[in-house]
Order: C-alpha cells, then structure tokens, then sequence
C-alpha cells in the first residue's frame, strides 16, 4: 500500500474572494474546486480558517493523497483557474508524511 501523503497549503484570501457574499464564495467553490476533486477522488481536501490566529496566512488547505500523479494534477488545475492567484495567494506548501520518524525507526507512532 502507497504512504498517504499530506500537504498543508498555507493561503491568503484575496480581496477579490473577501468581497463576495457567503453564498457567493460557496457558489465558486462548487463551480470550480468541486469538479476538480470529483475527477481526482484520490484526493481529499480540508480547509481550516486561521485568519483569527495569523496575519500571514487566514487559511490553511490540507490535501491527503498517496497518489501524487493525481495531486499533481488538481494543483495544475486549479492554479489554471481564479482560486489561485485571484481569489488566494499561496505562502507556502509543506508536504509530509505523518509519523514517517516512527515508520522509519520501527517504533509505535505517536498518536493523538
């Protein structure tokens, strides 16, 4: 079985996504991130808001996968089209593996 991998994107809202209503961003958001993940059900997508907790980054996309080919992929999609550049600016891209220390060592994982 393939490692599942994780990436947390740490993004920025844009005044362009800010000045649409609620219903407005969940209208672009299945208009133009669901079809996307519908292709690519390999890949999984969480968000979580963190505006209140940093200037820097007001959320975080958490991406799991264990077939880069298809993570590939949505990211080309997307940074294609408006979610990215227009409606969110990407700081950074931290890919990872959770308890990979454990896996490599043979020891029991930690777990939450």
């Amino acid at each position: 079985m393939s490692e599942v991998h994780t990436i947390f994107m740490l993004t920025r809202a844009t005044r362009a996504w800010l000045a649409l209503s609620p219903p407005e961003r969940f209208a672009e958001v299945d208009r133009l991130v669901r079809p996307v993940l519908t292709a690519h059900p390999d890949v999984k997508l969480r968000f979580f808001d963190a505006e209140w907790y940093s200037a820097r980054v007001s959320d975080v996309m958490m991406w799991e996968t264990s077939n880069l080919d298809s993570y590939r992929s949505v990211v080309e999609t997307l940074r294609e089209g408006p979610v990215w550049g227009v409606y969110f600016e990407i700081t950074d891209i931290l890919p990872s593996i959770e308890n990979a220390f454990a896996k490599h060592y043979r020891m029991q994982a930690l777990d939450a």
